[in-house]
């Protein structure tokens, strides 16, 4: 993918892209849509965030097993918070499993993300699911594949449902900043943020017909071998430092919403106390 732009007012919403990968969808907002499907892989975008004034504004980088909020979607997001001139961004992740999300994560960045364009990737197999920033592991969610059902699985892991990859940006300022206490000012729009250098090492999953070889576990690919399947020792002392220096929220943590940690909690719990 060459490049792309999207453009966010009151007045009106426009994107514009110069690759075939891709359509133009348009909601409370605008964004793009991959045509092609995929179960599992590596998918990794380069962003440049909307600068200045961005409160209000949700900028979006995301997978999703429907083109619309289906009710029982599988969903895998990167959003990024947009906030007043001079504060920072939050990146906020989340995971979704038949239709119930509510595994946010939210964490500052360690450098302003609308100066520059920065990678943002997902590393997807039926181990787990890495978010990675410019090649740090800033979230790892894994699987426990000792559970059957959907060739093993914690129960809340996606592992059946091939995604499309959406990016998009809209306005979100009844929740997004600040709990919806800073609104968007319209008067600082356009509201751009600017895309480039899509990749996906995947399994692409067919228009037609049954699942595609590369959907088992073949072990074929970089991403479905062992090297794949937990962080290195350099990824590990990374995603530590991140847990330390930049987690804002963690819903494992959150004992008002959830008095009983939901089971994935203890098994990523249990993961980092094995990998340390």
């Amino acid at each position: 993918m060459d490049g792309w732009i999207a453009s966010l007012s009151n007045q009106s919403s426009s994107a514009h892209s110069r690759s075939p990968l891709w359509r133009i969808i348009g909601y409370a907002g605008v964004g793009f849509q991959t045509k092609q499907r995929y179960l599992f892989g590596w998918f990794s975008m380069k962003l440049k965030l909307v600068g200045n004034d961005s409160a209000g504004v949700v900028t979006a980088y995301y997978m999703c097993s429907d083109v619309d909020a289906a009710p029982l979607r599988d969903e895998l997001d990167f959003e990024f918070l947009g906030n007043r001139s001079g504060e920072p961004y939050i990146i906020q992740t989340n995971v979704y499993h038949n239709g119930v999300g509510g595994r946010e994560m939210r964490h500052s960045l360690w450098f302003d993300p609308t100066a520059d364009f920065h990678t943002y990737a997902i590393l997807w197999n039926p181990k787990h699911i890495v978010f990675f920033v410019d090649k740090v592991a800033i979230r790892v969610y894994p699987n426990d594949a000792s559970k059957p059902g959907g060739g093993g699985g914690s129960g809340f892991f996606p592992i059946s449902k091939p995604m499309y990859i959406f990016s998009s940006i809209w306005n979100a300022d009844d929740w997004a900043t600040r709990g919806g206490l800073e609104k968007t000012d319209w008067s600082r729009a356009p509201f751009v943020s600017s895309y480039r250098d899509f990749a996906a090492d995947a399994c692409a999953w067919p228009a037609a017909g049954g699942p595609p070889a590369c959907a088992a576990a073949t072990g074929d690919s970089w991403w479905d071998q062992p090297p794949a399947w937990a962080l290195d020792a350099g990824q590990r002392l990374d995603n530590a430092w991140v847990a330390r220096n930049l987690l804002i929220y963690d819903y494992c943590d959150d004992r008002k919403r959830f008095p009983t940690p939901p089971e994935e909690c203890a098994l990523r719990d249990a993961a980092a106390t094995t990998a340390s």
